[in-house]
């Protein structure tokens, strides 16, 4: 983890590595989940039988599954003291190079990019590089957005 100790100090950061996440399992129940919540519930993502003929060999995560896990995962590995509020102000390129299918786990590998001051606040470039754990490509490549004020 990279802790700042006030905002003055992480306006002040260089470019480089934050850290890693802890490994966070990606099962059916929780692809099914997200399915059921989002309306995307192609058989590649709720019908193991089928899925395990399919392209992948079983089940795979919706990339937006992944991509809404960053801000958890990267709360791992970024912390400011004395902040008011932390904004997921957004996203800009976004990846998604490999599947991630049921039952692997996932990491979050994230490096700062820039620092901005944005009038109190300060907004944070990350790029984060979603690593599954059975090696290969990352599943998810995303420069994400923060406001700390």
């Amino acid at each position: 983890m990279t802790h700042f100790s006030c905002l003055d100090e992480l306006r002040a950061a260089p470019e480089g590595p934050l850290g890693r996440s802890s490994w966070r399992p990606v099962d059916q129940a929780t692809i099914s989940a997200f399915a059921e919540l989002t309306g995307d519930r192609q058989w590649i993502h709720v019908d193991p039988v089928r899925a395990a003929a399919g392209p992948f060999g079983a089940p795979v995560a919706h990339g937006f599954l992944v991509l809404s896990l960053i801000p958890a995962m990267l709360a791992e590995v970024l912390r400011v003291d004395g902040v008011r509020s932390v904004v997921n102000y957004g996203l800009d390129r976004v990846r998604f190079p490999a599947p991630v299918t049921a039952g692997d786990s996932i990491r979050a590998d994230a490096h700062l990019l820039e620092t901005v001051p944005v009038g109190e606040a300060v907004q944070v470039r990350c790029r984060v590089s979603v690593e599954v754990d059975r090696g290969g490509k990352p599943c998810c490549v995303a420069d994400s957005l923060f406001r700390f004020a």
